[in-house]
């Protein structure tokens, strides 16, 4: 009896949208199925062997995804060059934002560059959802691929955000200010959110205290700031960024108009 039940309750999660949504069914063991597989491994051929006419028109995709993926790669170039010149403590940043800019060669073409790519790289992926919504690209088989967007869209936030500490002047000290104020009333992480007497949120321990490194912005901040800004944000957008891009091809490509 308990065995039945199991078997159910396993059907019923297999069949269910979300499951279907994230996981492919199997295919029949037949020698057409095992070429289509292999046509459509991205590992072994990294173009489609077939592309739908409306995937490549500009006035269907507005090219939005591969633009915010251009900018992307900018952001990481330009970034890496700055990294040799910036040291996040709080006694050296601004200074050092004012060495590369005037002092350093082409240094302020290179923080003008990542500064608006950034800039750029958030309008354009806010562009890239209004289209998506817009055509229904979300609909099945893409409601998987549509959250990893929603997902990819917070860290692009997140990004500019945490970026926007770095230059260590009053303009971006008190607009992270503001921001990390904003935290303590986030549900569940912050102890002024929506159920932090539930889970045991406390100021000392909540989403503020996390980012701030302490109760105000601070040297500790900047170091956070930094660490997520180089390290642990860009990573996580490139995994992203990479399931994306596979799901593209796993779900036929770009959807058609609606």
């Amino acid at each position: 009896m308990l065995t039945r039940k199991l078997k159910a309750l396993k059907r019923q999660i297999v069949e269910s949208q979300v499951w279907t949504s994230m996981f492919r069914h199997d295919y029949d063991d037949t020698p057409r199925n095992r070429f289509l597989q292999i046509m459509a491994n991205v590992w072994l051929h990294l173009h489609p062997p077939k592309i739908r006419r409306h995937a490549i028109r500009v006035r269907f995709t507005w090219c939005m995804g591969g633009i915010t993926f251009l900018l992307f790669l900018v952001l990481t170039v330009t970034g890496v060059v700055l990294m040799f010149y910036y040291r996040p403590v709080g006694e050296y940043a601004y200074a050092d934002m004012k060495y590369l800019e005037f002092d350093v060669p082409f240094g302020m073409l290179m923080r003008n560059m990542h500064r608006w790519a950034a800039h750029g790289m958030v309008i354009t992926v806010w562009l890239h959802m209004f289209r998506v919504f817009m055509t229904g690209s979300y609909k099945p088989p893409r409601e998987f691929n549509w959250v990893v967007g929603v997902i990819l869209l917070t860290l692009t936030l997140l990004l500019s955000f945490t970026g926007y500490l770095l230059p260590w002047d009053q303009l971006s000290i008190w607009a992270v200010t503001v921001g990390t104020n904003m935290a303590r009333a986030t549900p569940l992480l912050g102890h002024e959110g929506p159920f932090a007497d539930v889970v045991g949120v406390t100021p000392r321990y909540d989403a503020r205290a996390f980012l701030l490194g302490g109760s105000v912005v601070g040297p500790p901040t900047l170091l956070r700031f930094y660490v997520l800004h180089c390290i642990f944000l860009p990573i996580l957008a490139s995994l992203f960024m990479i399931v994306h891009f596979w799901r593209i091809r796993k779900d036929g490509g770009a959807s058609g108009p609606l």
